[in-house]
């Protein structure tokens, strides 16, 4: 550990001498490092949060002169996974003289249409409404950060003062203003009355620092935090206690789970009530901390302060009046009691968007709750999909920080309600969230797909996964698994070692499904092995193993996971992964084919059953998946080519001259069939889909 990381405790120091050398004297590529590394430690800012610039000289491209040109984050994009595509490139003369024409904060929204007259990167993205703050300070590598613990600092209720005991005279402070351009005509005015300084603290939202390199804005940035850390630490210590003491104890965390899983599908149903709802749990010290405190009853309804905080959060939390100990598996019971409690958060949030709202508002928004509070269990949140679902954790989780180290120091403040709306219902960020892409048809589903580790369902997971769905990949192999799930991006799937012949081991992967995604809304039962023996030769041991497997191991999977999706209220799908020979007869094949017959009258008898719940059940029959499938690596292809009277070798060329449109069959084509039930044939349930090149013999009708 060098001299400088041992001088930070409250932060990471994580910049490369080696890596920033590579760069060389490119400052963009400086400034994007310096960003990426900001943004990795989440106690400065999180997903999305806050933005960096710096300035250079370039040519312009038409005059030839040398002329400055602000490079800044763009609209809409996060600092730790930030690169060139992600900025803008702005003359900062063009930008000052926007001073000109500005008229005042009724001119905010047009001013931002202005910023695309003063572009020179003519690859930029949309800058943000954040870029006259960067642009109207004099400053090489400029910084805006939202730093828990600076934001403890600028929501504590004498933030001015504080700011002045930490800092000194080396920082300004700003109080709470919209972002805008007039914003940054209050930095401006702030250094300029206050020359020197090192940074500025803006009131309830964050932090601007600089520096002539990217390396001193960086030191200078993390050297900041670290006082206001330091300060707020000490604070706390002189009070002994955080948010007023414990009022609930924590259940043991095994217990915590145990609970968090049962009860997510009913929240995951009631958030639901507009849009479908993906779902993250977080149980965590801090959240344990903030939850059972004395002080929580008071805090959260008081709501976030940072914008960037409640526009991800909403302004205040759901907290529930559940006991720890309650009794979840009276499943309708819960229910009627967390009804009220939604119907009240959605009538709040309808009064305070009917209060707030100006002549030209957006409508109003989703009325459900993002976060969930349950008081001795953990912290539910429910977003459009799981990146956004667990920033939107992370971010209360930062607002808890504030809450904690503003409350030390004095007392916690937050952004007065119509402030807080005139952000949420902003049009520019209405105009960003209508810029945003149009969802993928999976897009907030959850699918659970056994037999995920390799061929067919593998490859049925790949392609639920690439039309926006989240995957919960199930095997017995647990290397099949890792090595599956590294295929997929963050937050796409997770996984779950499964026996589908163990219930309990089933159970422990709809679990895995409600923790991580808040429950279930697709189950493609792929697990499956083949037998080819003649009559004489099938054993009991094989009967029993492919009746577990394909049928008991198709009804457990159903039982548990109808539960779940009765639990949601949101309908669903079952998809089973059947074969042409549960339709056809052929040789030496009794035990497979029954069992695959078994599953195909299953799967009607389960529609028939299940519509009244809006659960579809259809059937996918493969047949001849040789090349890709695990079912054909072993002993099944040499009892097929054997009944054929062919080699191993030959049975890919066999199966596809012997289908009508003499194709090859992939596991992808199985794939596409199941994709078509769960995302196209909407009205379709109790149905078999061939996909094997048509068989004649095998139609259903």
């Amino acid at each position: 550990m060098n001299t400088l990381e041992r001088k930070f405790k409250y932060v990471s120091y994580l910049w490369d001498e080696k890596k920033a050398d590579s760069l060389g004297d490119d400052q963009v590529a400086l400034f994007l490092y310096r960003s990426n590394i900001l943004g990795a430690d989440l106690r400065i800012t999180n997903y999305g949060g806050g933005n960096t610039s710096c300035k250079t000289l370039e040519k312009d491209p038409l005059t030839n002169k040398e002329v400055e040109v602000m490079w800044v984050k763009g609209s809409g994009g996060d600092i730790g996974t930030l690169t060139r595509s992600g900025i803008a490139g702005l003359y900062t003369e063009r930008l000052r003289d926007l001073k000109n024409v500005y008229k005042g904060l009724d001119d905010e929204d047009r001013m931002v249409g202005l910023f695309n007259h003063c572009i020179y990167d003519l690859d930029s993205k949309a800058p943000s409404i954040d870029t006259p703050l960067h642009g109207l300070l004099p400053f090489k590598h400029i910084d805006h950060l939202h730093p828990d613990a600076l934001i403890a600092v600028a929501a504590a209720e004498d933030s001015e003062k504080v700011t002045k005991e930490i800092w000194g005279d080396t920082m300004g402070w700003v109080p709470w203003q919209r972002p805008g351009f007039d914003l940054g005509l209050q930095l401006e005015k702030c250094l300029t009355e206050n020359p020197g300084i090192r940074g500025i603290v803006l009131g309830s939202h964050g932090l601007f620092t600089w520096g002539d390199t990217s390396l001193e804005c960086y030191l200078n940035s993390l050297e900041v935090i670290e006082m206001a850390s330091e300060y707020i630490d000490k604070k706390i210590a002189e009070k002994g206690t955080v948010f007023g003491g414990q009022k609930v104890k924590s259940l043991p965390q095994e217990e915590r789970q145990e609970k968090a899983a049962q009860l997510m599908p009913l929240l995951r149903g009631l958030c639901s009530s507009e849009n479908r709802m993906i779902g993250h749990f977080s149980d965590n010290d801090v959240v344990m901390e903030y939850i059972n405190s004395n002080d929580l009853e008071r805090l959260a309804p008081m709501g976030t302060s940072c914008p960037d905080h409640f526009l991800r959060t909403k302004i205040q939390p759901l907290v529930l009046t559940l006991d720890p100990n309650e009794n979840l598996s009276d499943s309708k019971g819960v229910l009627e009691k967390l009804k009220p409690a939604f119907e009240k958060y959605r009538q709040e949030y309808a009064d305070y968007y009917n209060t707030c709202k100006r002549d030209n508002s957006p409508a109003m928004r989703d009325p459900n709750p993002v976060i969930i509070i349950y008081p001795g269990v953990g912290m539910f949140s429910f977003a459009k999909n799981k990146q956004t679902t667990r920033v939107a954790s992370e971010f209360y989780i930062n607002a808890i920080n504030v809450m904690r180290g503003a409350e030390a120091i004095s007392a916690y403040t937050s952004l007065p309600r119509q402030e807080a709306f005139d952000i949420e219902y902003w049009l520019l960020e209405e105009a960003k969230l209508q810029r945003m892409p149009k969802e993928q048809p999976l897009s907030r589903k959850v699918a659970l797909v056994t037999g995920a580790g390799g061929g067919i369902g593998k490859a049925i997971a790949d392609k639920l996964a690439a039309e926006g769905a989240n995957i919960v990949l199930t095997d017995i192999n647990e290397e099949s698994l890792k090595e599956a799930q590294g295929t997929y991006k963050r937050d796409v799937s997770t996984y779950a070692i499964c026996d589908v012949t163990n219930y309990e081991s089933i159970q422990n992967a709809y679990k895995k499904a409600c923790i991580e995604f808040g429950g279930v809304d697709i189950i493609v039962h792929s697990a499956g092995l083949a037998i080819s023996k003649p009559i004489e030769d099938t054993t009991q041991k094989d009967w029993d193993l492919l009746q577990d497997v394909l049928v008991k191991g198709q009804f457990e999977l159903a039982k548990a996971g109808v539960e779940i999706m009765r639990k949601q209220n949101l309908g669903g799908n079952f998809i089973s992964i059947a074969s042409k020979n549960g339709l056809v007869s052929g040789p030496n094949n009794v035990g497979y084919g029954t069992a695959k017959a078994a599953q195909q009258h299953m799967s009607r008898l389960l529609a028939a059953e299940l519509a009244k719940d809006k659960i579809r059940v259809n059937v996918v029959n493969p047949d001849g998946v040789i090349v890709g499938s695990k079912i054909w690596e072993g002993a099944w292809a040499e009892g097929r080519a054997k009944a054929y009277g062919i080699t191993v070798e030959e049975l890919p060329a066999h199966y596809a001259k012997r289908n009508l449109l003499n194709e090859i069959i992939y596991p992808e084509d199985i794939a596409n069939g199941v994709f078509s039930l769960v995302a196209i044939l909407d009205k379709s349930t109790g149905n078999i889909i061939n996909v094997d090149g048509g068989m004649a013999n095998a139609f259903v009708r």
